[in-house]
């Protein structure tokens, strides 16, 4: 009876941190800071690994450009030049379990073509993501939206 309760309760922590990891997946809205207004929805997913995201809709106001390009990322990267809508905006995140936190990744702004060292989380009460980009100890964290559409 002791080994099946054990077995039980090992089996619902495997389970329970499992679903912690997995829950920066799917599509998320994002939030100007400055507006408050929805900018776009981006789709987190898992490539060998570790977290990916892409530019999968974006909501424009009248007179903004459709589909806007990226010439403001650096000439060096592969998005210079490239449509915002289907971009990878996040890459490499690798997941921590001690701190249930996907880091070590980047992000870029599209918007101003800066790259920033990039952290993710969900905030288990509010179930939104949290995504923090940071240059040394200076850091900008914007809440995301789950998304259903």
């Amino acid at each position: 009876m002791k080994k099946t309760l054990l077995l039980i309760l090992v089996l619902f922590v495997a389970t329970s941190a499992s679903a912690q990891r997995d829950a920066i997946f799917g599509k998320w809205k994002t939030i100007d800071d400055n507006t408050g207004k929805a900018r776009s929805v981006v789709e987190i997913y898992e490539k060998d690994g570790e977290a990916y995201a892409k530019i999968v809709e974006l909501f424009r106001e009248e007179g903004e450009e459709e589909n806007p390009i990226c010439d403001e990322c650096d000439a060096d990267d592969d998005r210079y030049n490239q449509p915002v809508r289907g971009m990878e905006i996040m890459r490499g995140l690798e997941y921590s379990a001690k701190s249930n936190e996907w880091d070590d990744g980047k992000i870029l702004d599209p918007e101003n073509g800066k790259v920033y060292e990039c952290k993710i989380w969900v905030d288990e009460e509010s179930g939104n993501l949290r995504v923090r980009g940071y240059i040394l100890f200076l850091y900008r964290t914007q809440t995301w939206l789950p998304y259903e559409g």
